[in-house]
């Protein structure tokens, strides 16, 4: 006696194999009854009650076989809070010439005391093959996803744009429920996002239609009153490998200090999500610990990249001439007392933005990258090196394996109110000059830096989203000359002393 064994799937003819328990196309559950061709369900599945759950029989299709619902935007919804309109984008600076060095007119130099300059980078002799690539315009050799929005071009940064991506944006009505928040189950596991009734085993994918579940950090948005961050895994990896964190703390004057660390693990090296995760960490609670205690910005910031350092130095393995440590870039923003720090290693980049945008915007960090190099030594155009393809091979990272370390650190001190945009290459490879980042970013960006941000982050998605894309945008409000002088004038001026004598007298 023979078992009868389906030679082909029965929701799609696709050629099975035996064993197989789902189509590897469909993802039909292959112990179901064949497809009816009654268009009426014979076999409805009903979906596990709880949130996120869909009415009864919603998704069951005919003959009881199931695909996989559009998952929706991978990022949370989030409503305007005042409910306001996305204003326009801002015209580009009239009169704005190109160059993106740091020193320019409304900036004094604040001296870092005892790091040395700021430019300087690790040397990397020519050709050395242990420079990491660092991700370049096409973010790194993972396996990717094509972008789920590829009936026409969408709009991520203005509302109102061509085809609205379904279920709401950071900037349009909320979705009614998050369509990636796996819905739970009466046992105490999840339902799928996709279909709505398979149970999600431990390793994350859905035991009835075998689809993926996203993970918490392909999503991540934080706000505080003086800072925002927005992290987003982008459109082709199958993994967020970026990280931030903001803070606030009190200085000892009782005067405010806002923190920002952005992190971007470096995609050719073992387990870089962990080790930018252990970064921004680690960056965050040096930072934390050494600005209350009234150390200098900048010295605070050399430490926090050392101990940045050394959480990632800890997740190499023991084994002696271990190769492909885990390794991760670094860039942080300190605004306190109108002083403006950065500190940074690798290729993810500080941009000045200010609030009036007749003014010139300025990009704050230079690369530790093959190009940067290359321009730096005079061998080559800036144009001409960015055009290589070892142009963003980067010289400088936080890993065991990385060379001597050189955190940089710079301190400005801006006359006029701004913002800081702290990214990653996965934001400025889509608005690389100073000018670009300042035309994407909207002109409310010091009132509103988490819709700003979420507004930077859709800006790179409409690109491509080729690579994971993590910002950070920082406030900065200087100190008005009007409020300076005022405080001049009401100080009381010091008495002049009694005179005792009416002629002067001579000493013998």
């Amino acid at each position: 006696m023979s078992m009868h064994r389906l030679s082909g799937c029965p929701g799609c003819a696709e050629p099975l194999e035996e064993g197989d328990r789902f189509c590897g196309v469909c993802g039909y559950a292959l112990s179901s009854p064949p497809p009816d061709p009654d268009p009426t369900p014979t076999l409805p599945v009903t979906p596990v009650a709880g949130p996120g759950a869909g009415p009864a029989g919603e998704s069951a299709l005919a003959g009881g076989s199931r695909s996989p619902a559009p998952a929706g935007p991978r990022y949370a919804a989030a409503a305007d809070p005042a409910g306001a309109a996305l204003v326009s984008a801002p015209a580009s600076a009239a009169g704005t010439p190109a160059g993106d060095t740091a020193a320019h007119a409304g900036f004094s130099g604040v001296p870092a005391p005892g790091w040395g300059g700021t430019d300087e980078h690790a040397p990397t002799p020519a050709g050395d093959a242990s420079a990491r690539p660092g991700g370049g315009p096409w973010g790194s050799a993972d396996s990717g996803h094509e972008t789920p929005y590829d009936e026409e071009p969408v709009r991520h940064d203005l509302p109102g744009g061509t085809g609205t991506p379904p279920g709401g944006t950071p900037w349009g009505p909320p979705a009614p429920e998050d369509p990636y928040a796996a819905a739970p189950q009466g046992d105490g596991g999840k339902t799928c996002v996709a279909c709505r009734a398979g149970h999600v085993d431990t390793d994350g994918y859905c035991e009835h239609c075998g689809h993926a579940q996203p993970r918490e950090r392909d999503h991540l948005e934080e706000e505080l009153c003086s800072v925002a961050a927005v992290s987003d895994r982008g459109l082709r990896h199958h993994r967020n490998e970026d990280s931030f964190a903001v803070a606030a703390t009190a200085l000892p004057d009782g005067s405010a200090a806002t923190v920002a660390i952005v992190c971007d693990g470096v995609s050719s090296a073992s387990r870089p999500d962990e080790a930018s995760a252990a970064a921004a960490g680690a960056a965050n609670e040096a930072l934390l610990d050494a600005l209350p205690r009234g150390a200098h910005p900048s010295e605070a910031m050399h430490g926090a990249i050392l101990a940045a350092a050394a959480a990632v130095n800890a997740l190499a393995p023991q084994t002696p001439g271990a190769q492909n440590a885990p390794a991760c870039t670094l860039v942080g923003a300190v605004v306190s007392g109108g002083v403006l720090t950065i500190g940074w290693v690798g290729d993810s980049r500080a941009y000045w933005v200010p609030d009036d945008r007749a003014a010139l915007p300025r990009r704050l960090t230079e690369d530790d990258s093959w190009a940067a190099q290359m321009v730096a030594a005079g061998l080559m155009g800036e144009a001409e090196a960015y055009a290589d393809v070892r142009a963003h091979a980067i010289t400088g990272w936080l890993g065991a394996d990385a060379y001597d370390l050189d955190p940089h650190t710079a301190s400005f001190r801006p006359d006029h109110p701004g913002v800081v945009v702290v990214c990653t290459d996965g934001l400025w490879n889509y608005a690389e000059s100073a000018t670009d980042m300042a035309q994407i970013l909207p002109a409310d960006a010091a009132a509103r830096p988490l819709h700003s941000a979420q507004v930077l982050v859709g800006h790179a998605l409409d690109g491509g989203g080729h690579d994971n894309i993590t910002v950070a945008v920082v406030p900065f409000a200087a100190e008005p000359e009007a409020a300076q002088e005022a405080e001049a004038e009401a100080e009381p001026e010091p008495e002049a002393p009694a005179r005792a004598e009416t002629e002067p007298r001579t000493e013998a």
